[in-house]
Order: C-alpha cells, then sequence, then structure tokens
C-alpha cells in the first residue's frame, strides 16, 4: 500500500508485521532532524495546511508588486494620502473662491506720467467744434467762420490746431506733428494701448487729417492749390487787428482771419502727403477712411513734384514764422512714407535717388546744423525711416546704395549726439546745444532724443548690440542714456530743479506765452486790446495749460518765467509732438519680447524679391 510522503516522494506502507522496529526508528530519526532544518515560515504552513496559511497572508500583508507590507502600515499610509489630498484641495478651492485683493501694479514711471499730460496739450489747442470729453474746461468752440469768412476761399476750414499761444493754424509745422504722432503710434501702438492712451493719440491724429483733407480737393486726383495757413501774425504793418497783435482768447476773436493759398508749394504738399500716409497706415483696420487719407496723400505728393517751389517765400506771413528753406528733403520724408502707405516703388525710387539725398543735403557732413531732426529738416528723420527698411526688409538693388549710405549718415548722426565727440555743446547742467545756443532749444532737444531712442529699439530688435562711431563700438544703451538724460533735464532734473512740461512736478512754469491760459475764463469778453492787462500781468495764469512743452532755458541754463518772452515760455504743436514721441520711446511698459511693431509698417508692402544687378560689360581685349 503506498500513500503521499509530506516530505516528498512516495511512501510505501506495510503491514506492522512486515517492518521491524530498527526500520520504524530511523524513519523517525530521519524526519526529526528534516523537521529540525525547515524555518518558522515552512512550519507555520505545515502546521496550518495550504489553505490556512494563504488566509491568513491576505489578511496581515498587502503585495504591492516591490515589496510586501503589512496591511494595518497600508491602509494607514493610504488613509493619510487621502485625508492630505482632500485638505490641500478643500483649502485651494476656499484660495479660488473667496475674493481677495490682487496687488497693485507697479507705479507708472516718469515718462508715462509726463505723456499722459503731453497729450492734453493738444486737447487745448483744438479749433472748432469741441467734442464733449475734450477735458479742457477753459476752452470752447473757435474758429466757427474760417475760411468761410474769407471772399477768396469760400469753404469751410474749420477745426484742426491753433499752433502756439496765438490762434493760427499753420499747416506747415501742423502736419509735420501729424507725421511724428502717427510714426509713434505705428512703432508703439502696443505702449499707447497698454496706458489707455492709443485711442485718445488716434482721436488726435484724426482732428489733424479731417482739418487737412479740407485744405484741397482732397477727392479729385490733380490739384493746383493747397491751404497754407489760416490767420496771419505780421504785426510790421502797424497796429492792426491780427493773431499776434491781439491778445484774445479763440473763442471771442471777431477779426478778420485772412486765408493764405499756395500754388507751387513741394515742402507744404510733401509734408501734408508724408502725414496723410502715415496716419494711412494708423487706420489701416477702418479701410474707407485709410483709402481717403492715401488717395489725399497721392494728389498731394503729385502737386509737389510737378509744381516746384517753397511754400514761405521771401516776405510772406509764413516765412517769418516757419520758414522752409528746401523741399528737398521732404520729398525723400513724403517719399519714404508714400512706400510704406501704398507699396509702390515708384516712391521709394525717388526716395532713395541719389541726386534727390544730395539736393536734400545728406552729403553736408560738415554742416553745423547736420542731424538736427525738426519741423523743417526731415532729411535725419528720413535716415532713420529707410534705416529702417534696410534692417528688416534689406530691398537690395536698385536701392541698396543709398540705403546703406543712410544708415551710416544714421550711424554719424547718433555719434554726434554723445559728448565725447564735441559735435554739438553741452550746457553746464547736461543739455545738448542743438541749435548752437540759440532761443526755444527745448524742439531740438526732443526730436533728438527720440530719434536716439527709437534708433536703439531698432538695432535691438534686429539682434544687433550697438553701432561703430570710427573704431570704437557703443552698445544701444548708450542711447537710451543720452535719451534719458534729456528728458530728465526738461522734467526737472536741472540747475533750476524745474519741469519745463506744464503740471509735471512739484514746480513748472506758471507763466506761460498763451492767450487762452492767460486770461480768466470767466463769461466776460475782453477785445483786442481789452487782454493786454492779461498778457502784462504778473499773476500766474488763472488757467492751467497741462502738458504743454515751453520753448525753454537759455545757453547757461537760465530761466525767466516771464509771459512777455515768449522764447522761454511759448509752447508749441511741433515741440509737443516731438515730446509725446520721445516719452513714449522710453516709457518704461513691458509689451513683450520687442519695444518696438516690427511688421505694422510694411503693411502694405509687398514680398520683395531683389532685382539682380546689371551684368558687367563685355570684356574687351
Amino acid at each position: 500500500m503506498f500513500g503521499r510522503d509530506p516530505w516528498g516522494g512516495t511512501l510505501e506502507i506495510s503491514n506492522a508485521d512486515s517492518a521491524t522496529d530498527d526500520d520504524r526508528s530511523r524513519d523517525l530519526d530521519r524526519g526529526a532532524m528534516m523537521r529540525h532544518q525547515l524555518d518558522e515560515t515552512q512550519q507555520s504552513w505545515l502546521l496550518a495546511g495550504p489553505g490556512d496559511q494563504a488566509g491568513k497572508k491576505k489578511k496581515k500583508y498587502v503585495d504591492i508588486g516591490c515589496m510586501v507590507i503589512d496591511r494595518k502600515i497600508f491602509m494607514w499610509t493610504v488613509g493619510l494620502v487621502l485625508g492630505v489630498g482632500l485638505f490641500v484641495g478643500f483649502v485651494m478651492m476656499i484660495v479660488k473662491l473667496v475674493p481677495h485683493k490682487k496687488p497693485p501694479p507697479p507705479p507708472p514711471d516718469q515718462y508715462t506720467l509726463a505723456l499722459h499730460k503731453a497729450l492734453m496739450f493738444f486737447n487745448a489747442q483744438r479749433s472748432g467744434h469741441l467734442p464733449k470729453h475734450n477735458g479742457v474746461s477753459w476752452r470752447g468752440n473757435s474758429g466757427m467762420k474760417d475760411g468761410l469768412s474769407d471772399s477768396t476761399v469760400k469753404k469751410s476750414l474749420v477745426g484742426g490746431f491753433y499752433d502756439a499761444g496765438d490762434a493760427i493754424k499753420f499747416n506747415y509745422p501742423m502736419a509735420w506733428s501729424m507725421t511724428m504722432l502717427s510714426w509713434t503710434v505705428i512703432e508703439y501702438r502696443a505702449k499707447y494701448e497698454a496706458i489707455g492712451e492709443l485711442d485718445h493719440v488716434k482721436e488726435i491724429i484724426k482732428w489733424g487729417t479731417d482739418y487737412m483733407l479740407k485744405t484741397f480737393n482732397s477727392s479729385a486726383d490733380t490739384i493746383d492749390r493747397i491751404v497754407a495757413q489760416v490767420g496771419v501774425g505780421d504785426t510790421s504793418k502797424g497796429p492792426m487787428p491780427n493773431d499776434h497783435y491781439c491778445w484774445m482768447r479763440p473763442e471771442d476773436i471777431d477779426y478778420k482771419r485772412p486765408v493764405i493759398e499756395c500754388h507751387s508749394c513741394s515742402d507744404l504738399a510733401a509734408e501734408m502727403a508724408a502725414a496723410l500716409a502715415a496716419a494711412s497706415i494708423v487706420f489701416k483696420d477702418s479701410k474707407a477712411y485709410s483709402d481717403k487719407l492715401v488717395h489725399g496723400a497721392k494728389a498731394l505728393y503729385k502737386f509737389g513734384r510737378l509744381q516746384r517751389g517753397r511754400y514761405s517765400p521771401n516776405g510772406s506771413d509764413q516765412s517769418l514764422f516757419y520758414n522752409s528753406t528746401s523741399y528737398w528733403d521732404e520729398f525723400v520724408w513724403g517719399g519714404a512714407w508714400m512706400y510704406f502707405a501704398t507699396g509702390n516703388t515708384s516712391y521709394l525710387t525717388i526716395a532713395t535717388a541719389p541726386g534727390m539725398a544730395k539736393h536734400a543735403g545728406a552729403f553736408w557732413i560738415g554742416s553745423p546744423n547736420y542731424g538736427v531732426f525738426t519741423w523743417d529738416d526731415k532729411l535725419p528723420g528720413s535716415q532713420v525711416l529707410l534705416s529702417r527698411l534696410r534692417l528688416f526688409l534689406s530691398p537690395g538693388y536698385p536701392y541698396e546704395e543709398i540705403l546703406r549710405t543712410f544708415h551710416n549718415q544714421t550711424d554719424n548722426v547718433m555719434c554726434s549726439y554723445l559728448p565725447v565727440f564735441n559735435s554739438f555743446n553741452f550746457t553746464k547742467g547736461g543739455l545738448i546745444q542743438l541749435n548752437h545756443g540759440g532761443p526755444q532749444p527745448l524742439q531740438y532737444v526732443v526730436n533728438a532724443a527720440f530719434l536716439a531712442s527709437l534708433y536703439a529699439d531698432y538695432l535691438d530688435t534686429a539682434d544687433t548690440p550697438g553701432w561703430y562711431c570710427g573704431p570704437n563700438f557703443y552698445t544701444t544703451d548708450v542711447l537710451r542714456k543720452f535719451a534719458k538724460s534729456q528728458l530728465d533735464y526738461i522734467l526737472g532734473k536741472n540747475p533750476q530743479k524745474m519741469s519745463y512740461v506744464v503740471g509735471f512736478g512739484k514746480k513748472y512754469p506758471k507763466r506761460v506765452h498763451h492767450r487762452g491760459a492767460s486770461i480768466p475764463h470767466n463769461g466776460v469778453k475782453y477785445g483786442c486790446k481789452g487782454g493786454f492787462k492779461w498778457r502784462e500781468s504778473k499773476k500766474a495764469n488763472p488757467n492751467i495749460l497741462v502738458g504743454a512743452m515751453v520753448a525753454g532755458p537759455d545757453k547757461h541754463d537760465g530761466f525767466k518765467d516771464i509771459r512777455t518772452n515768449y522764447n522761454y515760455t511759448e509752447p508749441t504743436l511741433a515741440a509737443n509732438a516731438g515730446l509725446v514721441a520721445a516719452l513714449i520711446s522710453l516709457a518704461d511698459i513691458d509689451t513683450g519680447r520687442y519695444s518696438i511693431d516690427k511688421n505694422t509698417i510694411f503693411s502694405a508692402v509687398p514680398p520683395m524679391f531683389p532685382t539682380p544687378p546689371p551684368p558687367p560689360s563685355a570684356w574687351k581685349p
């Protein structure tokens, strides 16, 4: 008979009679020895049996794959993890659901604060029917008969901007001011939007371009005249009521305001074309209006090219106040803006013609005014603008030669702004003397600060760390340092410890040369001579002309806050346009990787495939 041996193998069960006592004794001894060699786990399995042991293991241990752990420890661990997770989730839910205050944004820098005020100056200079939200309580509707009261014109010229402390509408500097403002919106649109001024600055530009469209036949393809200005200021012929002799609020003007037209005025026509072309890019999302601006710009530029002449002939009223020295720089400036607005390469061909550059003064490097960007000389601005084209599009032949020249000359102009090169003097207080110690210096300073800051942004966007002045390399930070030093001077870091922007800082000019600001807004109408007492008053202006940048200090950093001295205290439209440009370029506002909008200005420019240069002439032995 056979049975199962619990130690393995078979076990033969014999009858009691067939096994001897010795055999049984040996078997028992062998089993005892083997039991002694088993470990405790095997013994417990043997004692409990296979079925019972599996049940106990299931109750006491948990196999998680990589290890076997005690079941109680496992359950406590899982419970603890779930509890902590629920607690953290509950806390996060409370944090999200319970209202809480966001940390306040960092305070705006001084350039942003000054910019808000500088834009308000344009609101104070508006002519025509003012909008309800104009924001200047002491201003009202004015110039409502402009154009209509002139028997030679007999058309509405209502609107636009008064130039300075008077009520004349000079279209030449006004157009330049609108071009400058449009340029800043094209480059720094994101900054304007971030500080809540985009709609405001666009409204200012449109106020100007709407008026300019009235000054010529903007619906025609070909024109033969343009309005140059409304109102006159020449007082050399004796006392007679006009915009300079009288001291009146614009709202109270009752004297005749003549309209001056021009029939051969290339400079004015090309500048107005630049203004409308640049604005068409600003308003490109409003197609109908943008197209209207482009159409008017084409007619103006065509007129300027065909009817050659300066808008300010000798002895004219224009020549006394905003004399134009040449129209060649406007051809380059206007041609560049016309190209960007239309994509038509014929305009670029004009702007980059070597002969045009020569006439515009591009090679007059020894000139004392070389590189000084003003409402009269647009060449430095044109060179920066066309350097942008070379940096980002590089159109190649046939434009490359003059574009490279403009680019190199822009580098030279930037070098001239640095004190180390002694191209211009600086006052002891640190103000650059771009007009060589002449009066009203700030209008030139802000333009230089804008070009320097903008050019630095161009180089950074093009991944170019700086530029060369001869053998010396300068980083873009050097340009920004120069621009900031000039604006800091204007905003109060000067020997007078005075801000030259009205309403900014604790100390600023109080007797600004400005008719509307100096005469009380009290319902009393003061006639032509009735306002003289307010002009001569030693008291501060009753109305604050917020944001106006006055003419500025003298070459010794001195300043006289006297209303009758316009060389110190008069603001102008063109000067404030340069101020706005410089401020927005330096405003510390995070708008992403680049400070400028790299592509919008090229929105109308078709893809460029550079024309290969002509083959060399055949070899002749």
